[in-house]
């Protein structure tokens, strides 16, 4: 019997085959449509001429890719348009240049006004069905028709004319021409017919909606060909330098009109271009024209055309659609402004004037920020502002490194004399700037306005920090400019360390921790000290009593907890450079001064030892290395003299020995060990001892006594790590020689060490000492037997060597399993031993 759901069940089971039969249904519907389209494909390429000889479409299979084209259907479309307007524009300048001969007058503006409106009437009737690339084509064609036919009218009806002059009218009226032309075909061709359908501008808010155009190109063309018509009319007329410019900024006031207004792409693009090409070059020429006047008329004139383009930069600005372009339009507005009253300063005042009155003009530029233009024009001003000051503090800066590197020139002849005045101290060789003497004034103004910059929280810190290298700057020119005494310049650029060095300890202490001002005023004093190191070579008693006073004031400020990391070092390096003054004034030899310079290091060594007793654990690395320095210094100075270098080496371990007392520092008794070392061979070099064994032999003594300790307190410890460097320190050395010294002495003592050596490794069972001793005692025996060797090889014929080392090698390969065993259980022996 068959078995007959509930009808709740076999609805269910209905619904669920309807819905399988919909989706397969939906599957071969996609699958149908496909199919219809390979085949009309396929229909419609063996419909093209020439394509019988194609391979047939097959339906691809799916899931399979389909054969990958090289080129796109508008591509092809698109070159082979191109192609053609170019042969046809070709074969319309060679009927115009070549056969226009042929024909009368009639006939010659018959087929020039015939061809002309046919190419030009054509993009209408292609547009409104639809042929927009091929509309645009035989539109370029037209236009390049509309040029020859230009020409060929100068040719005939005003051949006496002048070219220039044509040129401008012709370019003027093909401009207007073709962009009437543009704007007629937008009017003609619908919409719908168009090529696409009407869209927003693209522009930002406020801009209004523009279409897509008919035709693409004639209003392009038209503001590039709108770019020369003022500008060959100045050419032909013979206008200056004045009007050329003139005529520039007005091309580029044009342009700017364009490429605000809310038209195609493109249109805009040509303008944006043009705008800027034609205003930077007429900026240029203004500024040239003004800059370079002689009188203040002529520099009134120039000055006019930057105001004119200024006023330009301004309008585009305030029109601009997006905030970028208005900064930027402003900015260069803001220069204009600048450089034009600059220029005409620059006829009135002293040259040296020039910079500081556009400072000053630059300064003025920042109350716009107060003014109710739009945010991106403020600025865009602001920016001009910047630009101006950071160009006048460039200006001063070639004073600045005079003053700080001119006075390296000393350290080549120290103690020359007393100058006439600071500026000859500091600029003993170069020559002083024509400008220096507003320069001070540049630097303050500029470090005034950041100052105010940073009270009203403006770019904190880099504000302060910018104003307070700008007025240190300031104060350190100044004396070379006032051309003070050089006693008072010293004074003053004393007076800088201090200054900077309190304000650098304020600022630590405002903040709670190093911080970026309290760092620069720090690098500040650093820098101005050694300045001040260097002018003081000039005389003798000013260069001592200069690093005198550095070292207190620095070695005073180590006091202060925030600072010593960079106080302590300054403090240490010029108590060295002032132990080596001294030196020198007391007519002391280099030599003899490393004596003098070794009392820094051994105050590095106290005062690292006590910062870290206080838990000021960042300056004791700084410390220690300017003592390190101080040491490496004085080492240098006592190296022509070995007796005193061994004194040096000898009290340098005495300074490293007392600071690998500190439990963080025990690594520096290895330095002391090899200092010691050092001083004890160049002692023995001194005294012209030539025998190895006295300088190796301390260290072995040395090396065995740590190696043995270590081996109390580690028995683990290999008998390599803790004797092999010691005995191999002595024995290598002394075999060496022993090689080299024809008496019996040395061989029969290096042979009882080695010997004796050997005896204890066994007796210990000990790898390093058995093995370094039987080695060495080995190549001792060798070299006590060698004349004897020599003797018997000598008397032996001298086919004998040859049977020897082959009775050898057959003896050795007989028993070659043999001697592989006995080497193995020697390997094995060894490696019981410890």
């Amino acid at each position: 019997m068959t078995n007959i759901p509930p009808p709740a069940e076999e609805l269910r089971l209905l619904d669920a085959e309807l819905r399988q039969l919909d989706a397969r249904r939906a599957v071969l519907l996609r699958r149908r449509a496909w199919l219809v389209h390979v085949l009309r494909t396929a229909s419609a390429q063996r419909s093209v001429p020439g394509a019988g000889q194609m391979p047939p479409v097959w339906p691809v299979a799916p899931g399979a890719a389909a054969p990958r084209t090289e080129a796109t259907a508008p591509g092809v479309q698109n070159v082979l348009l191109l192609l053609g307007g170019i042969l046809l524009t070709v074969a319309a300048i060679a009927f115009t240049l070549v056969g226009w001969g042929h024909l009368g007058i009639t006939g010659r503006a018959l087929v020039l006004a015939t061809v002309t409106l046919a190419a030009l009437s054509a993009p209408v009737w292609l547009l409104r069905r639809g042929l927009g690339s091929t509309a645009e084509a035989v539109a370029a064609l037209g236009m390049a028709l509309t040029v020859l036919d230009a020409y060929a009218l100068h040719e005939v009806a005003f051949d006496g004319s002048d070219g220039l002059g044509y040129a401008a009218a012709a370019t003027a009226v093909l401009s207007a021409a073709w962009a009437a032309y543009g704007t007629a075909a937008d009017l003609l061709v619908p919409r719908s017919d168009a090529g696409s359908p009407t869209r927003p501008d693209r522009a930002r808010a406020g801009a209004a909606t523009a279409a897509r155009p008919a035709l693409r190109l004639p209003l392009p063309f038209a503001v590039v060909t709108a770019q020369v018509p003022l500008l060959l009319w100045a050419l032909a007329v013979d206008a200056g330098p004045h009007t050329l410019t003139a005529v520039l900024l007005v091309t580029a006031a044009a342009d700017t009109v364009v490429a605000l207004r809310p038209a195609h792409a493109p249109v805009r693009v040509v303008g944006l271009v043009g705008a800027c090409v034609a205003g930077a070059l007429g900026v240029l020429s203004a500024g040239w024209l003004c800059w370079s006047a002689a009188a203040p008329v002529a520099a009134a004139r120039g000055a006019a055309l930057l105001l004119l383009a200024a006023a330009i930069a301004l309008a585009a600005a305030r029109y601009a659609p997006k905030p970028e372009v208005a900064l930027c339009a402003s900015l260069a507005a803001g220069l204009c402004l600048v450089a034009g009253a600059g220029g005409v300063l620059r006829a009135w005042l002293p040259g040296e004037w020039t910079v500081p009155g556009c400072l000053a003009l630059g300064i003025a530029l920042l109350t716009a920020v107060r003014t109710p233009l739009p945010r991106p024009m403020r600025q865009g001003v602001v920016g001009a502002s910047l630009v101006v000051q950071g160009l006048a503090v460039l200006w001063t800066l070639p004073l600045v490194a005079g003053t700080l590197l001119g006075p390296v020139a000393l350290i080549e002849r120290p103690w020359s004399g007393t100058p006439l005045d600071i500026r000859d101290a500091v600029f003993p060789d170069a020559a002083w700037p024509s400008y220096a003497t507003a320069a001070p004034l540049v630097l303050a103004a500029v470090a005034g306005v950041l100052a105010l910059a940073e009270r009203r929280a403006v770019r904190r810190p880099a504000s302060g920090v910018g104003a307070l290298v700008l007025a240190w700057a300031a104060v350190v020119v100044t004396p070379v400019v006032l051309e003070l005494p050089y006693g008072a310049g010293l004074v003053a650029h004393g007076a800088v360390v201090v200054v900077a060095l309190g304000i650098a300890e304020r600022a630590r202490r405002g903040t709670g921790g190093p911080s970026a001002p309290a760092l620069t005023a720090l690098v500040l004093a650093l820098v101005t000290s050694v300045t001040l190191a260097l002018v003081s070579l000039a005389t003798e008693a000013g260069t001592i009593a200069v690093l005198l006073a550095l070292a207190a004031l620095f070695g005073v400020a180590s006091t202060r907890t925030g600072l010593v990391a960079f106080t302590a070092p300054a403090a240490l390096a010029h108590a060295t450079a002032l132990a080596c003054a001294t030196g020198a004034s007391a007519g002391l030899r280099p030599e003899h001064t490393a004596l003098l310079v070794l009392v820094v290091p051994a105050v590095a060594a106290l005062v690292a030892a006590r910062a870290a007793r206080a838990g000021r654990s960042t300056a004791t690395v700084p410390v220690e290395a300017a003592g390190a320095a101080a040491a490496l210094l004085a080492l240098a100075l006592a190296v022509t003299d070995l007796p005193v270098l061994a004194s040096v080496l000898a009290l340098c371990g005495v300074v490293a020995a007392g600071t690998a007392l500190r439990p963080e520092r025990r690594r520096a008794g290895h330095a002391a060990a090899a200092l010691f070392l050092l001083a004890a061979w160049v002692r023995l070099a001194a005294w012209e001892v030539t025998t190895p064994e006295a300088y190796t032999l301390p260290v072995s003594v040395a090396a065995l006594a740590v190696g043995h300790l270590r081996r109390r307190r580690d028995p683990s410890v290999s008998s390599w790590a803790a004797h092999g460097a010691g005995l191999s320190v002595t024995l290598v050395p002394s075999l060496l020689a022993t090689w080299g010294d024809p008496h019996w002495l040395r061989p029969l003592l290096l042979g009882t060490a080695a010997l004796a050596v050997t005896l204890v490794g066994a007796r210990s069972r000990l790898q390093a000492p058995l093995v370094l001793g039987g080695g060495t005692l080995a190549l001792v025996a060798l070299h006590e037997l060698a004349p004897y060797i020599a003797q018997v090889v000598g008397v032996l014929p001298r086919w004998a060597p040859p049977a020897l080392a082959g009775l050898v090698l057959l003896a050795l390969g007989a028993t070659y399993e043999q001697r592989l065993r006995d080497a193995r259980r020697l390997r094995e022996a060894l490696g019981r031993l410890h």
